[in-house]
């Protein structure tokens, strides 16, 4: 381990944004300190994206085996056992987190574990030592957020940091929040047998994700015995013999073992010096214009801690890296340009998966948008009726320039079905290739494929639907 030093940069926080940084700027020859209190890959690979998705997984075993006799495979569904599930989420954690640690090795980055403060804006010091830098990186991350009042026990009411170690499975659990955090938790939850009833202040589950996608997905929840109470805020919660009593905006109260609370993620930057050396700071978010800089020349930030110009900046550890990426690469000297986070795809991991990427329909409205858009039924697509999954896709385009003309480019494409998420690559590259339904309508997907979906919404868009009744 390096004992203080100079670099060309010294990058805070080892996770999605800051090893992406790290990793790019390496292959510049830059020198690079990578400090983090915890373990290299931050909150995705051992609080996020990766445990949560395992334990995704382990519910679509769980269902499978349940539904298999429809199939004509005859199984018995046992039960779960959490620790042996918790046991192979950690194995795909370990495993990860190895290769990851190798990676970082293998590009000669020095990796620096403790709790780092901002000492100068060249500057951060951990462990008693002091590493300076040309250019300093901040990528300190996010944790989950309570409302105020709201005290997490870890017990009782927890976050999604307690859920992904939970050693049991809760016989009811009420969840805070119909975000992607509460709803690919309801979801896991319910497969291993949970009651589940999810509380949402807004009109809709997933509230940033298009109306069109958030009515499926309610409506296949309510097959599937999960609740949700929509638009109406908490109140207030108490404990019981049993577990929790949860008071909701209009009176009603909800029982249940646990309170898993899930309104969202803060940034981490309290009390690690960002202010006093000029960091500009907002609700605790770094403040960056569209290339990451903050308002020092010599601090770059990036991933769940900054806000762009006041603008909601998502959450997302694929976001991170391109960050990442983007600051490494004009520190290297290349000619950057800023993300365009509408064409960022967006994937929550429920059952059914919803998946999109561009703009919704309401957005397109306020923004003065004049539009087309289509809706295709999986029921119409061979391999969702193979896989006996529901959902459409929706596809949004502008609306064409001349009566009888075709559709300008894409704008949107919201998918929502088993394993749509798999498919939301290609609609990302049309979407940020301007692609228009002409386009794609001629391009040949394969059958039997569910990648087919995509296919026949531009089809039907361009005036030539084939598996569709528009």
């Amino acid at each position: 381990m390096a004992e203080g030093g100079h670099y060309d940069i010294v990058i805070l926080g080892g996770g999605s944004g800051g090893y992406a940084c790290a990793l790019r700027a390496a292959e510049f020859g830059k020198r690079v300190a990578l400090i983090e209190k915890d373990k290299v890959g931050g909150t995705c690979l051992h609080r996020g994206c990766i445990p949560t998705k395992a334990l995704l997984h382990a519910a679509e075993v769980a269902d499978t085996s349940k539904e298999s006799e429809k199939f004509g495979v005859r199984t018995s569904f046992e039960g779960i056992d959490m620790p042996s599930v918790l046991s192979y989420q950690q194995g795909v954690v370990e495993r990860l987190w190895k290769g990851l640690q190798g990676t970082i090795a293998g590009r000669k980055i020095d990796t620096i574990i403790g709790d780092g403060r901002l000492a100068s804006p060249t500057s951060v010091t951990v462990n008693g030592a002091t590493y300076s830098g040309d250019h300093v990186v901040l990528a300190t991350g996010s944790v989950p957020r309570s409302l105020p009042g709201l005290n997490l026990d870890g017990n009782r009411i927890i976050s999604s940091d307690d859920a992904l170690t939970l050693d049991r499975v809760p016989a009811s659990a009420i969840i805070l929040g119909g975000g992607v955090i509460g709803v690919e938790f309801a979801s896991v939850w319910r497969s291993f047998g949970a009651e589940v009833t999810i509380v949402e202040m807004a009109p809709q589950l997933l509230p940033l994700e298009e109306e069109a996608s958030a009515k499926v997905l309610q409506r296949v929840f309510r097959r599937r015995g999960i609740g949700f109470e929509l638009g109406t805020p908490f109140q207030s919660v108490n404990y019981t013999d049993t577990g929790v009593q949860v008071t909701l905006g209009n009176g009603k109260q909800l029982e249940a073992e646990l309170l898993l609370v899930a309104v969202g993620r803060g940034p981490v930057s309290a009390g690690l010096g960002y202010e006093e050396n000029g960091v500009g700071i907002t609700r605790g978010f770094v403040e960056v214009d569209p290339l990451c800089r903050t308002a020092v020349p010599t601090i770059s930030a990036v991933g769940d801690l900054v806000s762009i110009q006041g603008i909601a900046h998502p959450q997302l550890a694929h976001v991170g890296f391109g960050e990442g990426i983007l600051v490494a690469e004009r520190l290297g000297g290349l000619d950057v340009r800023p993300i365009d986070y509408d064409g960022v795809p967006r994937i929550t991991y429920s059952d059914p998966e919803v998946a999109s990427v561009g703009i919704t329909s309401a957005q397109a409205t306020a923004r003065g948008i004049n539009v087309v858009e289509v809706n295709y039924p999986l029921g119409g697509n061979g391999k969702s009726v193979i896989l006996q999954t529901q959902g459409q896709a929706k596809v949004i385009a502008e609306a064409p320039s001349t009566p009888g003309g075709q559709p300008g480019r894409v704008l949107g494409v919201h998918l929502v079905g088993s394993r749509v998420g798999e498919l939301i690559a290609e609609a990302q590259l049309i979407y940020n290739w301007d692609a228009e339904p002409d386009d794609v309508a001629a391009l040949i997907h394969p059958h039997p494929t569910q990648s087919e979906i995509i296919g026949e919404a531009h089809l039907a868009l361009a005036g030539k639907p084939l598996h569709f009744h528009a």
